[in-house]
């Protein structure tokens, strides 16, 4: 595995690493080989909903849609701070540690998209990135969705499918996850394009959901699923990406791959979540719902109505993706409704010049609970 090293920062490593490296050989010799190991999946993670555009320091956003893995979250919740027209840095406590992935999803009736810039460690905590665009490429405020996470081991409860890859924009793999605990990779195209392979994850068929989110914390850039080809020995995802002149753009990237779990990896906890995959149709094993219910699509494209029976549960977040070989971009029109049990996403895409447009996506939605 690649070790993510942050844009913004660099940290003295390779003493910790070479220390780490003597004792692991110390207990290699030690002891005697075991299986796989097994663990809660995933170890960290985070997520939060930005409900200010313009939010004063150290604001605690919507209780009811943030929520982590770290102790007492209702009393020790996500902090965010703007630090930049479009910028903002969001500050998960008590999950600070090495790899992982981060997405971010615009919340905004208006084009805009929102990418991560960078993560890293601060003391205890998590610290995430994330600037947010206008479809000219200049930066300007908005609400949004993001959530870290991170994972190690096999699943305890080995339900599903789970992986995760942040790719470079040479197609390195800076950090990766496989609940099968094989190694998934990434390799290059042509500008603006890679092909993932996960391997040993989901099935022969279309079944599962993907989230894919820029990494730049230079330029606007966005990335999307450009193509997807499920096989029996994994799955073959093309990532495609733009920059905000819509032309094809090297940058870094996030990928998250789920099937029967969780956006941010895990199931069962929680009990309640689902995804939808709108390709033109509704294929039957991308469109899941936790509680054995049947999720349903309606309305025009300027928003999309994404409806979940029985799942809604707070704390909860969402998320969005675009999908196919347009520079079109999704994310979501405004935060999702809980009414009577169902919840709804506002899925609102759009395409390179920012108006509305009916193109295909994945949207997520998870409880913590």
């Amino acid at each position: 595995m690649h070790v993510r090293t942050s844009h913004l920062s660099s940290r003295p490593v390779r003493a910790v690493m070479l220390v780490l490296g003597m004792v692991a050989a110390l207990l290699a010799a030690a002891l005697p080989a075991a299986g796989p190991a097994h663990a809660a999946v995933p170890d960290r993670w985070g997520f939060a909903y930005l409900d200010n555009a313009t939010p004063p320091p150290g604001y605690a956003p919507d209780p009811s849609r943030q929520w982590g893995s770290w102790a007492s979250p209702s009393a020790n919740p996500v902090k965010v701070d703007q630090i930049g027209l479009g910028s903002y840095v969001v500050h998960f406590p008590l999950i600070g540690g090495p790899g992982g992935i981060a997405h971010a999803t615009a919340v905004n009736s208006v084009a805009h998209w929102c990418q991560i810039a960078d993560w890293k460690t601060v003391g205890p905590g998590q610290d995430v990135y994330v600037n947010c665009y206008l479809p000219s490429g200049a930066p300007d405020n908005s609400t949004f969705t993001v959530l870290y996470t991170s994972s190690s081991g096999l699943p305890a409860t080995p339900s599903g499918s789970y992986g995760y890859l942040n790719s470079d924009s040479s197609g390195t793999v800076l950090t990766q996850y496989n609940s099968a605990g094989s190694t998934n990779a990434v390799s290059k195209g042509s500008t603006g394009i890679w092909k993932a392979w996960l391997p040993s994850l989901g099935l022969s068929s279309y079944a599962g959901d993907l989230q894919v989110t820029a990494v730049d914390p230079r330029q606007g850039a966005r990335c999307k699923v450009s193509d997807w080809t499920p096989g029996t020995a994994g799955q073959t995802v093309i990532v495609a990406c733009y920059d905000a002149s819509n032309q094809p753009y090297d940058t870094e990237w996030t990928l998250s791959y789920s099937y029967l779990r969780a956006v941010h990896g895990p199931a069962f906890p929680p009990k309640s979540f689902g995804y939808l995959w709108y390709s033109g149709s509704l294929p039957a094993l991308t469109n899941y719902n936790s509680s054995g219910a049947t999720n349903s699509l309606g309305g025009s494209g300027a928003p999309f109505t994404v409806t979940m029976p029985s799942v809604a549960v707070p704390s909860d977040t969402a998320h969005a993706t675009a999908y196919g070989r347009s520079a079109d971009y999704c994310g979501l029109y405004r935060p999702w409704d809980r009414t009577s049990g169902s919840v709804r996403l506002y899925v609102a895409c759009f395409d390179s010049g920012g108006a509305p447009v009916k193109t295909p996506f994945f949207g997520a939605y998870t409880s913590a609970l």
